[in-house]
């Protein structure tokens, strides 16, 4: 008996591994695609994300301390299942009233000039306490420079974000992209195998050279990749097995040792 209860319960442990993680800050979640023609965006989740977690989208400039208001955000609810690291989710008809998301729901919050435009655009996704409230900066996407607290024009700022330029947060119109200033679409088109963990995608998608960034054009029936990115998991160090051979060796002489009682 002590053997059919300990044996199933060590296979387990050693099967499920750890537990579900949670999206909670920098770079969990990053911007794999906009387009300003389409009105759509794509990112890919890093972590797992939990059942009903809240993900707000937000283009209104930020200016280092808070939004500024005249455009539009969105509340993004990931449903009620867990969605697996890796997977890509899509945004679109985003300047409509019935926005749609591949994975989860997606709802218009502030719905003032709620399309993206293609020109001194920046679109931040961030979780909160209330749309007006952030708590922690996930990811953000322009089709501009991001400025500074004090430049004027209609890009925002990474300050007191926590974001990084080109890890986290993509600004688009770099020499990377052909010398377009003010690209209407870009997407990521780097590797998406090969990565022992999740976390390490985030160098290969802030790295420009690795997307095609288009200019001033009609991108209004392109559809974004949305493969999912994967990952290679290390081989388990020899002596870790012979850890886990060396329990079950211990619980199966237990269970003799019972059994012979």
């Amino acid at each position: 008996m002590l053997f059919r209860r300990t044996m199933p319960a060590a296979l387990a442990l050693v099967a499920t591994g750890a537990s579900h993680a949670a999206l909670t800050g920098a770079g969990d979640l990053i911007f794999t695609s906009y387009n300003g023609d389409e009105d759509g965006l794509a990112f890919v989740v890093l972590k797992d994300v939990a059942p009903n977690t809240v993900v707000y989208f937000r283009d209104d400039e930020w200016n280092g301390s808070a939004f500024n208001t005249g455009e539009s955000a969105t509340s993004w609810n990931s449903g009620a299942s867990v969605i697996a690291a890796g997977t890509v989710v899509r945004f679109s008809s985003y300047d409509t009233n019935v926005r749609a998301a591949s994975v989860g729901t997606l709802t218009g919050v502030i719905n003032t000039n709620f399309g993206l435009a293609n020109s001194d655009e920046t679109v931040y996704a961030y979780l909160g306490s209330s749309v007006n409230a952030p708590t922690a900066f996930l990811s953000a996407i322009a089709n501009a420079s991001f400025g500074t607290p004090t430049s004027s024009g209609n890009t925002g700022v990474l300050t007191n974000t926590g974001l990084t330029a080109g890890l986290n947060a993509l600004a688009l119109n770099t020499a990377a992209n052909a010398g377009s200033t003010s690209p209407d679409f870009g997407q990521y088109n780097g590797v998406r195998s090969g990565k022992a963990d999740f976390a390490g995608y985030a160098a290969e998608i802030g790295n420009l050279a690795n997307w095609t960034v288009g200019g001033n054009g009609d991108y209004a029936t392109t559809v974004p990749n949305t493969t999912a990115f994967t990952v290679t998991p290390a081989v388990p160090e020899p002596a870790s097995v012979a850890m886990l051979v060396a329990g079950l060796g211990a619980i199966g002489v237990l269970a003799r040792r019972r059994a012979a009682r």
